[in-house]
């Protein structure tokens, strides 16, 4: 079994994270990148016979609309919990924040997480984890939902793009162990962004 701490497992972890702005061509070379490693022997996440036919993942088209402002509403009083993986492992998270935002004039909500080892290395302190499923997940996105990573902002505002919103590990080879995204993080519309499912 391998363990996957969401996108650190990537050599490619600094442009997961949300810019200022939507950037159509910054979007562009994170997707290049997770490509290249996708193909890199000794690094994809590939089933080997997979890996020898793979000409790229699947994205959604670009959409600015997917960039979101939320406001963020941090909740320091979180107690530490088992957060359930696809394996029999349980690291400890805590809820940090709950962000509200809209997408065509629907508001929503998601919580996001910091994983409590992980907070402890100065490289990833600042990490902070955003799973979530959608009306596409099962459909044309992996049925287990989709991670995106956020940076504690100094503010009470942060920049979410949905755009890289990319699966697990898990949706390519089963071998990882991988977050569940939790029952609350489900979201009631099509975030039609980002990766999509694999295999159909």
């Amino acid at each position: 079994m391998k363990i996957f701490l969401y996108a650190i497992a990537f050599f490619w972890t600094a442009a997961l994270f949300p810019q200022e702005k939507f950037d159509a061509g910054e979007l562009v070379d994170f997707r290049t990148g997770m490509n290249a490693v996708f193909r890199e022997n000794g690094k994809s996440p590939l089933l080997e016979e997979d890996r020898a036919v793979f000409t790229g993942l699947d994205f959604f088209p670009a959409d600015e609309k997917y960039f979101v402002y939320a406001t963020l509403k941090r909740t320091p009083d979180e107690a530490p919990f088992e957060m359930k993986t696809t394996t029999t492992r349980k690291p400890m998270y805590r809820k940090y924040a709950e962000v509200y935002f809209t997408i065509d004039g629907k508001p929503l909500k998601l919580n996001i997480y910091q994983n409590i080892e992980l907070s402890k290395k100065e490289e990833y302190k600042d990490n902070l984890f955003l799973p979530f499923t959608d009306l596409t997940s099962g459909n044309e996105t992996y049925a287990g939902g989709r991670y995106i990573e956020v940076k504690i902002p100094d503010g009470n505002t942060v920049s979410i793009d949905f755009n890289k919103a990319y699966n697990p590990y898990c949706a390519y080879n089963k071998k990882y162990s991988c977050p569940v995204v939790p029952p609350e993080n489900d979201l009631q519309v099509e975030i039609r962004a980002g990766v999509k499912k694999f295999h159909d």
